[in-house]
Order: C-alpha cells, then structure tokens, then sequence
C-alpha cells in the first residue's frame, strides 16, 4: 500500500484464540501506523482528526474475532477490518452533516471544527482508502469479501435515507417493522457483514458464514433496541450522556412507536400532545406513558429475545466451543451494559 504501512502478518501457524482486547491491541498498533500526504494540509489534517477520536472499535474487531474462530489472524483481516473501520468512519463525519450534530464522542465534528465543505471531503477520502485496503487483500476470496462489504455498504446508505424519510412521517405512518428494516440496513447489517468477511477470509464454509452473519445481525438489533431503552431508563452517569434526549427531540425510537402501537385512543391524543411539547416538562409524563403501555418490560424482552437468537446461530458454528468464547465475552460486555 502506497501510503501506509502494512501490519504484520499474525498468522503463526498455530492458532490461538485472542480476547477482545488482545485483538483491539494488535489492530491498534497496525492502525495508527498509517502515512497520508502532507498535502492539501487541511484535508489531511481533518482526515486524521476523524481516525482519532476512536470509538470502541467494534466492527473492525468482530472482523477480527471472527477471522481468529476459524485459525491464526491473517493479514488480510487485517486489511478487511481497517476498510470496515474507515467506512465506518466515513458515515459518522457524512452523518454529522446531516444531522446537524455539534459533537461527536465529546469533541466537535468535523464540520464544526473545519467546515462543512472540508468535513464533505474528508468523508469521500476515507471511503476512498476503503478501497484501497480492500485492493490490498491477496487471497482467492477477495471478490466476495468485496461483494459482501458492497451489499453491506449499500444498505448502510438506504437506511441512512430511510432514516431520514421516517424524520418527516407521522407515527401513524411507520410501523414497528418498518423502523426494525431501517435499523437493520442502518446498523446491524455493518456488524454481520464485519463478521462474515472475517470468517470468509479465514477459511469458514457458506453455513458457518451465514451463522456468522446471522448472529452479528441480531446482536446489531439487540443493541440497537437496548440503546433505546437506556436513553430514557438509564443512568445518565453510567450511560454518559443525558437521559431522555431521545424523548426531548420527538427521536422515532422502538419505544416510541411501540407505545403508538399499544396505546389507547385516549394515550395516543395524551403522546401527540406530548410530543408538541419542546420542554423538559413533557420528560416525566412521556416516561410514565411508556411504563403504561408497558413498552420499557417489552424492550427488555426483546432485546433478550434478539441475543438468544444470536447466540444459537454462534452455538451451530461447527467450530470447538472454547474458541467462542471471545465472542460470547463481548456480546456480554455489550448486552449487559449500564452505558
């Protein structure tokens, strides 16, 4: 790769199972060891504000754990696992954008920070790079780990719009299932494409790969349904961030519109009347109307029902079941959260 340098390639012949943080080490160090160009300086510059403020860097390692069930960690997951990562990146700073949002992570976005031409620009480089790594990779399963990244990168874009269709639509428009296709597209379906292109590129058959991708498509969904109830029934110190912002800014969340589909006639009049509310007094009503309609206990429920069925598709991978457990520790870690 013309401007950056290549990690290391960890196969070693014998396999050994890494945990979560082993993996974010190791991705890490071949991450940050990365050259742009100097030039045009205020590109670059954002280029590298945006890799720096780093998340968890899930989907890069789910890649990467996924690459480590089937044998040693290749290189080529690595390069996998960096493209994910940068065209992760690129949705947030294009997101940003369009959401308007003043920080990400706790430091100002990109467009705040430069502008929003430069911040426009910053993303097309970095889906750009996506590219480049994704022509890096050497092994004979290249063009379906680029077929499955570009099936996974499309639906990405049209939930991305779907989501902003929904913005505009009344809650009588949008239907449970309707919101679970956009959250889907929108979210999960990144997480199971990161796992399934791990297993590809080490070695898995068609059916652990679709066990592969079924499983990172539920916990996807799982995770989105329990971030959705922490903002509202959290701890805010806990969750980092203030309670019920989705409820302050009418967000179409699953408790949302499952509390439109349970309530009454008269709880539906009682949320819209809510909903043109733009103060925080309308908080407290909101959330007791969401315990009416028991929408919080079926959260929960859902979210469990979701990770079980994750779990049994990681259970049917046809590898020993010591070489799970990476996997089982971050669904833990994930779905058993305060935050």
């Amino acid at each position: 790769m013309s401007r950056h340098h290549s990690p290391q390639n960890n196969a070693t012949g014998e396999q050994a199972v890494l945990s979560f943080n082993d993996l974010l080490a190791a991705f890490e160090a071949q991450f940050n060891d990365r050259l742009f160009p100097k030039n045009p300086a205020t590109l670059y510059e954002a280029v590298e504000y945006s890799l720096s403020n780093s998340g968890k860097r899930i989907r890069p390692i789910l890649c990467l754990m996924a690459n480590n069930l089937m044998g040693p960690v290749h290189l080529d997951a690595f390069l996998a696992a960096n493209a994910v990562e940068l065209y992760h990146n690129f949705t947030l700073v294009h997101d940003d954008i369009m959401d308007h949002a003043p920080l990400r992570r706790g430091q100002p976005t990109i467009y705040k920070k430069f502008n929003t031409n430069t911040a426009i620009l910053t993303g097309d480089t970095l889906l750009l790079y996506v590219f480049e790594y994704l022509n890096c990779i050497q092994g004979d399963y290249k063009q379906a780990v680029t077929a499955t990244f570009l099936e996974a990168a499309l639906a990405v874009g049209e939930g991305q719009q779907t989501d902003l269709d929904m913005e505009a639509m009344p809650l009588s428009a949008i239907s449970y299932t309707d919101y679970l296709d956009m959250i889907t597209m929108k979210t999960a379906v990144l997480l199971a494409a990161s796992l399934q292109i791990g297993g590809m590129i080490g070695g898995a058959g068609e059916e652990d790969q679709e066990h592969l991708y079924a499983f990172g498509k539920n916990i996807g969904t799982a995770f989105q349904i329990q971030d959705d109830y922490l903002d509202c029934f959290g701890d805010q110190v806990k969750f980092g961030k203030q309670i019920c912002g989705d409820i302050l800014l009418n967000k179409k969340t699953f408790l949302l519109l499952k509390t439109f589909e349970s309530a009454t006639p008269a709880q539906r009049s009682h949320l819209e009347e809510l909903m043109a509310d733009n103060t925080i007094y309308k908080i407290a009503p909101m959330v007791q109307l969401y315990k009416d309609c028991k929408a919080d206990q079926w959260a929960i429920h859902e979210c469990q029902r979701y990770q079980d069925i994750a779990l049994r598709h990681l259970k049917s991978i046809s590898v020993p079941e010591a070489h799970k457990q990476a996997l089982l520790s971050l669904t833990d870690m994930l779905l058993n959260r305060a935050h």
